[in-house]
């Protein structure tokens, strides 16, 4: 799955994965990480989540991004009503506002020193977005340019054969095999939800704690 794929999908505004709210399940389990106030979470691959809002209004975080559409990001900071200053770094573009820097380009172009120091990651739309075959490297790329800092991972399990993803299905195997060399991997929940993906299959959801 190709770059290509989703500039078009913002190009053609076919976001059916943008939800109109903060996600449940964020707002249920991101205290479980106990971090204090003024801590910077990674959000990879976040498109204008409004998760962001959540966590920068709401809850008093900086939050870090890494989204490869720059429209997504031009909508994020239009719908926060924020000028951000925009910064060339190589194949990067880093759009910046007070408690808010998003990374627009490639994940895979990005650094741990251009990212900067994290203390916790939120993964709800990228694990489940790409591909077996880019996982793994995503997946290591994440835990380096993070230091390891620990994440709140949300994961979908479904019958793989009945839908093409993405989302893709990720059983709780995988997600040991991507993590548990080095993290602890605590499932936090794992129960159907509420309604199909894509209004095609039932599904389980699953939210993990990696420390």
């Amino acid at each position: 799955m190709e770059a290509t794929f989703w500039h078009q999908k913002w190009q053609k505004n076919e976001i059916g994965f943008h939800q109109s709210e903060a996600d449940a399940q964020l707002v249920k389990y991101f205290p479980q990480l106990h971090l204090p106030k003024d801590s910077r979470v990674f959000i990879p691959l976040c498109g204008k989540t409004l998760d962001i809002a959540w966590m920068v209004l709401d809850q008093g975080y900086r939050v870090a991004g890494a989204e490869l559409s720059e429209i997504a990001i031009k909508q994020l900071f239009d719908g926060l009503n924020l000028t951000p200053n925009i910064t060339e770094l190589g194949p990067l573009k880093r759009y910046s506002s007070d408690r808010i820097d998003i990374f627009v380009g490639d994940i895979f172009d990005l650094t741990q020193e251009e990212l900067g120091p994290v203390n916790a990651v939120y993964d709800r739309a990228a694990l489940v977005a790409l591909p077996e075959e880019t996982r793994k490297k995503y997946t290591r790329h994440l835990t380096a340019i993070t230091n390891k800092a620990p994440q709140l991972l949300l994961c979908f399990e479904y019958d793989q054969s009945r839908m093409a993803g993405p989302p893709f299905s990720i059983t709780q195997k995988e997600v040991e095999a991507h993590y548990g060399a080095v993290y602890e991997t605590i499932l936090l929940e794992r129960a159907p939800l509420p309604q199909r993906i894509k209004g095609k299959v039932e599904a389980m959801g699953s939210v993990w704690h990696l420390t």
